[in-house]
């Protein structure tokens, strides 16, 4: 996910946070390695125990990673998102259903910015993996509602559904699409997309990720 960050945005604003239990790295001017307890929930706690809560993050956990952005216009979003007084979270990935099911996931009315960008509101969590500007209070609330306990990752889509999005947390998504990312895995599985896309790096696969399950999840159309 990183290395797909360097490669397409080579002068990204952004510092990565990597959590560790036992092995962590060596840190670089746009990676910080977090020693964290090794429960999902308390990981992402302690990944924003020092930031406030409104201040801006760019939440992006590594299942998913970037395949094309529209680099110019994603700045101008960024821009006017941290400017913006009342919004707490801006995707510019529109997609899955708040696409194809807007009625369901989707307030009617339409907001412009400053540049014409016609914004969306989303109504629940709907797209909360896909990587996008959130303030640290959205991804802080959502997180200690969550049980200290997840067996596994797959679980938070069904538990993210049974905790209450604060209307004060207003999430916006861009009407117009301006990215498209891949989803790494499923199941425990490394997708076709991913593997091929490793394959043109120097990364080494581990062992049990050398054999693709053959899906290719692609999220977003430019």
């Amino acid at each position: 996910m990183i290395h797909k960050y360097n490669e397409l945005w080579p002068d990204h604003p952004f510092v990565f946070r990597i959590p560790y239990q036992e092995l962590g790295g060596r840190a670089t001017a746009s990676i910080e390695y977090v020693k964290t307890p090794p429960q999902i929930r308390e990981t992402v706690l302690q990944l924003i125990a020092d930031l406030a809560d409104e201040d801006w993050i760019y939440w992006c956990i590594d299942d998913k990673y970037p395949i094309q952005l529209v680099l110019e216009k994603i700045n101008q979003l960024m821009t006017d998102a941290i400017r913006s007084p009342d919004m707490s979270g801006l995707l510019f990935c529109r997609g899955k259903a708040l696409l194809r099911k807007p009625e369901v996931t989707l307030y009617p009315e339409e907001r412009c910015n400053s540049f014409g960008d016609v914004y969306l509101e989303r109504k629940g969590w709907h797209q909360i993996w896909i990587h996008q500007l959130l303030r640290v209070k959205v991804v802080r609330h959502l997180f200690a509602h969550m049980p200290k306990e997840i067996a596994s990752a797959k679980l938070m889509d069904q538990l993210k559904d049974e905790i209450p999005k604060l209307a004060e947390h207003r999430l916006l998504v861009t009407k117009e699409n301006f990215a498209v990312f891949g989803e790494s895995t499923h199941k425990g599985t490394l997708n076709q997309n991913c593997y091929e896309s490793i394959r043109k790096t120097d990364i080494n696969l581990p062992k049990w990720f050398r054999r693709p399950n053959g899906k290719h999840v692609i999220i977003g159309k430019l």
